[in-house]
């Protein structure tokens, strides 16, 4: 197996490590963002026929990745190389979800979700309207 093939990742290992990766940002990795991670993998149609079992490894490889000093532009690396364009709004509200879901939005998640849409150039009024629709299904 090749370097490339052992490395990449199917189109759910990629929106499972963006989760997590926003998860991770502020580095404290709430229950509530683990939950809603849970439900997405669990209810979206995205993910219907995923190994929640890769969700593990999926998991440590961010977390191991964090650690790194080019992590997090290895992490982007990953996703853009293996992450449909067509997914890519997805894998944005995805994140959106994640970062609101504790009902707390700290400044290193804002910054994450930034450079989230940096990288897999979400247009700013797309962005607004996933970032809106996240706010409000985490309204308290």
């Amino acid at each position: 197996m090749t370097e490339k093939n052992a490395q990449s990742m199917s189109h759910q290992d990629c929106l499972v490590a963006l989760m997590v990766a926003v998860s991770a940002s502020d580095e404290n990795i709430r229950t509530a963002e683990l939950i809603k991670i849970q439900s997405a993998v669990n209810m979206l149609p995205v993910f219907a026929d995923y190994d929640i079992d890769r969700m593990t490894r999926i998991s440590n490889t961010v977390l191991d990745l964090f650690e790194q000093e080019d992590g997090l532009e290895a992490l982007f690396g990953l996703i853009r190389d293996d992450l449909p364009e067509r997914l890519y709004e997805t894998a944005y509200a995805l994140a959106c979800d994640v970062a609101a879901a504790d009902g707390k939005l700290a400044e290193t998640e804002l910054e994450f979700l930034a450079e989230v849409r940096y990288e897999l150039n979400i247009d700013r009024l797309h962005a607004a309207a996933i970032e809106r629709g996240a706010r409000a299904r985490h309204m308290v």
